[in-house]
């Protein structure tokens, strides 16, 4: 389903037919009792208040926070805010819908980031490994999910899309650092681009992207690090013979890619592969997340405003002319 109407375009007075998210729904009564419905419908664009005055039990229990609806409705304005009047209303299932529209998304097609992160893992020599990265990119789910993921809620790549982005650059990073250190220096390629590819796999069972970016209960309860393992372990499984040994390296490199406790890691890096995917993985989440800052803040200034979490200013350079 295409969607054409975006609420930065409504203007009082228009019919409006189209989509939108739900993040707050609420039912309140008129001065006979008679129920009515407030909602916020968001998109990509923004958000708008909705009210339904005929209300129906069977319209109110058909959707939910965080689902997809359709609704006819009159824009109109309230206290000088616009506002939709909705006259029907259906929810929509999850699979018509395209989440950028009500997400921020990748300015990168996320497709084209699959092709190119697909087309580097089949430079892998190892059998076993290649096996490995064959497994994922042949789970139809699994590919749907993790070009759609975020990569963060806040901090880093925190749109649609994310993820991909985010492992493409951490494995297109640690590729040249690969052959930079593999002659007498020990450091495995192919096991290094493994781990890069699969160190984020479980925040597609992290996350959940609808009409915000939230963390799914299992997120919550057990974290992208062991739900990433648990999805390896799932296709190691399917691999007769997998080497025992290489299957624990790539579990170490999931578990101890925050570097230390204090960041979220299970363990800490002990092998140089782990060594070198987390200090990859913080340089590509830093320098997305303060240019993501820098883009939000962009007031003309030289200098961004206090980035709390990171304890700084940042400085964007002076245009020529400008005061020192």
């Amino acid at each position: 389903m295409t969607k054409t109407t975006f609420v930065e375009n409504i203007q009082p007075g228009e019919k409006v037919q189209a989509v939108f998210a739900v993040t707050d729904k609420s039912v309140s009564h008129r001065k006979d009792g008679a129920p009515f419905l407030n909602l916020t419908l968001v998109d990509r664009t923004g958000s708008v208040r909705a009210i339904m005055w005929d209300l129906l039990p069977d319209t109110l229990a058909s959707f939910d926070n965080g689902d997809y609806v359709a609704v006819m409705a009159q824009a109109g304005t309230y206290r000088d805010q616009l506002q939709l009047t909705i006259k029907a209303l259906a929810r929509t299932p999850d699979d018509e819908v395209d989440p950028s529209d009500f997400l921020p998304a990748c300015p990168t097609d996320p497709q084209k980031l699959f092709a190119k992160l697909k087309e580097l893992t089949e430079s892998i020599q190892d059998p076993f490994l290649n096996k490995l990265m064959n497994a994922f990119w042949e789970d139809e789910a699994f590919v749907k999910a993790f070009t759609a993921a975020p990569a963060g809620k806040k901090m880093h790549h925190a749109y649609i899309g994310g993820l991909a982005e985010h492992t493409l650059s951490v494995a297109l990073l640690v590729d040249p650092l690969a052959g930079h250190y593999i002659k007498n220096k020990g450091v495995n390629r192919d096991l290094l681009l493994v781990g890069a590819v699969l160190h984020d796999v479980g925040k597609v069972q992290e996350f959940q992207w609808k009409a915000a970016i939230d963390y799914s209960d299992a997120g919550r309860l057990m974290g992208h690090a062991v739900l990433g393992v648990r999805m390896l372990d799932e296709k190691i499984a399917a691999i007769p013979d997998f080497p025992n040994e290489t299957a624990m390296m790539i579990r170490h490199m999931i578990v101890s890619h925050h570097g230390e406790r204090e960041f979220g890691a299970i363990e800490t890096p002990k092998t140089l592969e782990a060594i070198i995917l987390n200090n990859i993985d913080d340089l590509d989440a830093k320098v997305n997340g303060v240019r993501t800052f820098m883009d939000q803040e962009d007031n003309g200034e030289a200098w961004t405003g206090y980035h709390r979490l990171m304890e700084r200013h940042f400085y964007r350079g002076r245009k020529a002319g400008g005061n020192e």
